[in-house]
């Protein structure tokens, strides 16, 4: 049986799902905006360039945000776990991925998917970094 105690650092892990939420309600608001700014109504996930002109652009937005969700359980989880071992380390790569992830959604939503690849391709340093802590974390527990 292993026991874990929590390092009063692992507060940054904390801090940095904050700023995780936060990030995500942005994003969430930007999509807002663009639905109201394209004309693009709910339940319609993604607009269609047969019926709305400017199809491109919501969409940009939109695929900004749905693919930030799409990776949230997977970034949580290596935080949340990795963070145990190693909370600073853990912290600034969550840091390094929240950062990056910005400028991933900022420049897709520019309508230009390829723009957000210019800072937004290192968030995967931050997963990867993450990954590393829990993997150690994980055989730290074994042996």
């Amino acid at each position: 049986m292993a026991t874990v105690e929590l390092s009063s650092n692992y507060g940054f892990v904390v801090l940095i799902v904050v700023a995780k939420f936060v990030l995500n309600v942005w994003m969430m608001l930007q999509v807002g905006k663009a639905r109201k700014r394209y004309k693009v109504p709910y339940p319609t996930l993604y607009a269609l360039e047969s019926e709305n002109k400017e199809a491109k652009l919501f969409n940009c937005v939109q695929r900004g945000h749905q693919n930030t969700l799409e990776l949230m359980p997977l970034f949580l989880t290596l935080l949340l776990l990795g963070g145990l071992k190693y909370p600073i380390v853990a912290a600034l790569f969550g840091a390094l991925y929240i950062v990056t992830r910005y400028f991933y959604f900022t420049g897709y939503s520019t309508g230009i998917p390829d723009n957000r690849l210019s800072i937004g391709k290192f968030s995967f340093i931050g997963l990867l970094g993450l990954l590393v802590c829990t993997f150690l974390f994980g055989i730290g527990l074994l042996f």
